[in-house]
């Protein structure tokens, strides 16, 4: 006889991990610390338990190294959005929130949708991923130091605010040449950013944006790339009234990249600069059109990464 699924949730701080695994055995309750030592121990007793299956939140990287160490010991990690914990937990009427209460959530939450595990990263997407964030990380940098730059009158000040300025364009100029690098060394992954990049409109930078974010692209359904871009419209209808198609959630960074790529594709990509177009004669206002060209857009770049047969255009 096969050994029964055991759901375990884990709730993870900075320097703890909360575990309940309330099938098992005797439902039980256990702490680690979040460091390489807790999580050997971690796997042992996950490994006492039974068939475990970890549900835990995403929490600003802070669960990267635990999920990593979990599922390099071949254990099932689903790594879940916490607004979906946090309103399965409201449904429930659970309104306290301890660490420990947390766990039991994510374990009753795992019970009850079953969701599928996590991919296992490999190197290369890590890394890009870890390049990709840190652009991110910068550009904001930038854009907010700019932004003071504009109000500074003081000379020491504004000479600070410049240099500060020029360093960090240097190092967003060393993070595309490392992107560009790592998309050269590995075979797989440049024959996916060459695919994307030859649709009009996509770039390097925005292929491993999205390569990035969204490393599903190529495995999903039409209607799974448009919501995990963002740019799916949701109905916001009741009884006799119709209200407006409102798009949102997904994966803000890919949904910005794809923003500018369709910015460009509306205007110079002949196959979806005759949709823009269409949609602009319908009387649809320039935002909804272009936001109809995102997901047209990543619906084909999922396409041609899922079909080797497709020609790009």
């Amino acid at each position: 006889m096969s050994p029964s699924l055991v759901y375990v949730g884990m709730d993870v701080a900075k320097a703890s991990l909360d575990l309940h695994a309330p099938s098992a055995p005797s439902a039980q309750s256990r702490q680690f610390a979040n460091n390489s030592v807790g999580h050997r121990r971690l796997v042992r007793w996950l490994h006492a338990v039974g068939l475990a299956h970890v549900v835990c939140e995403a929490s600003g990287g802070y669960e990267r190294t635990a999920v990593t160490a979990l599922q390099q010991a071949g254990l099932a990690v689903s790594v879940v959005n916490p607004r979906q914990v946090r309103d399965f937990a409201r449904a429930q009427g659970r309104l306290a929130k301890t660490d420990r209460l947390d766990a039991q959530v994510l374990a009753q939450f795992g019970e009850c949708l079953q969701p599928t595990a996590t991919p296992v990263p490999s190197l290369v997407q890590r890394q890009l991923a870890e390049l990709v964030a840190r652009r991110q990380q910068v550009q904001q940098l930038r854009i907010a130091e700019h932004n003071r730059l504009e109000h500074i009158t003081h000379p020491a000040v504004r000479g600070q605010l410049q240099h500060h300025l020029l360093a960090l364009d240097r190092q967003l100029q060393h993070l595309q040449a490392w992107i560009t690098e790592l998309i050269q060394t590995e075979p797989a992954l440049a024959h996916k950013v060459a695919r994307l990049c030859a649709v009009v409109g996509v770039g390097q930078i925005t292929a491993a944006v999205l390569l990035a974010t969204m490393p599903e692209l190529g495995t999903l359904n039409r209607r799974q790339a448009a919501a995990l871009a963002g740019v799916a419209p949701f109905n916001r209808d009741s009884g006799p009234r119709r209200g407006h198609r409102l798009i949102g959630g997904g994966r803000a960074v890919a949904r910005r990249a794809l923003y500018m790529a369709a910015l460009v594709a509306a205007f110079n990509n002949p196959r979806l600069q005759v949709f823009y177009q269409r949609l602009i004669t319908a009387g649809k206002a320039p935002k909804v059109a272009l936001v109809a060209v995102m997901r047209k857009l990543i619906i084909l770049l999922n396409q041609l990464l899922k079909n080797p047969e497709l020609q790009p255009t």
